[in-house]
């Protein structure tokens, strides 16, 4: 009888794992979305947003200009229309489009246009590059909040849709894990994380 039983159970087994499936091989794939953030150096960017819960990576790319596959060296110009951006794919499992706004904005400052900190030119602006009219109707109401707010006079900070995204040369991609010490220094000396606190306080 023993034997049956375990006969049964191992046909159920194959059955349901079929062709050595093991069960961690039926497991769903995580459903993940996709933001797309330009708030001035995309180095800095991303490294913010991969510290955040639910994000799963961020990748440095170029978005908004008229040149099809822009070099870094085209975008750094500034006439090329492009916009450094970084590309947040996220689990909305775990964290909402609305928590990666509010995360954006308090990591940039949206008060000065075509430039953050000491990154000068229109390839540094800050920008939300929305995907859906669900995403550009939080965009659009998080801004209206912050103007709505009081604290700043005026909020440079564009909203549009999202077109090509190009990523960026590899060497770009983690920047701040491939060169830790040229990172902390150009962190450092553009003055972000100094400006940010005086934006938005500690």
């Amino acid at each position: 009888m023993r034997i049956v039983r375990l006969m049964a159970a191992v046909a159920m087994f194959i059955a349901i794992f079929p062709s050595g499936m093991s069960a961690d091989d039926t497991a769903q794939p995580v459903e993940t979305a996709t933001a797309i953030f330009g708030g001035g150096c995309f180095w800095c960017v991303e490294s913010d947003f991969e510290k955040l819960p639910g994000v799963i990576e961020a990748e440095s790319g170029y978005i908004g200009g008229h040149i099809e596959n822009p070099t870094y060296e085209q975008v750094s110009a500034g006439t090329s229309g492009h916009v450094e951006v970084a590309r947040i794919h996220y689990d909305p499992s775990k964290i909402r489009y609305a928590e990666l706004l509010d995360y954006f904005w308090r990591h940039i400052d949206p008060t000065v246009k075509d430039r953050q900190f000491y990154d000068v030119g229109p390839q540094y602006r800050t920008a939300i590059f929305y995907n859906t009219d669900a995403e550009k109707t939080a965009a659009m109401a998080s801004k209206a909040a912050l103007e709505n707010s009081g604290k700043f006079k005026k909020i440079y900070t564009e909203i549009s849709r999202a077109g090509t995204f190009y990523r960026a040369e590899e060497y770009h991609q983690d920047y701040y894990k491939k060169n830790p010490l040229r990172y902390k220094f150009y962190r450092k000396t553009c003055g972000r994380d100094d400006r940010v606190k005086e934006v938005w306080g500690a």
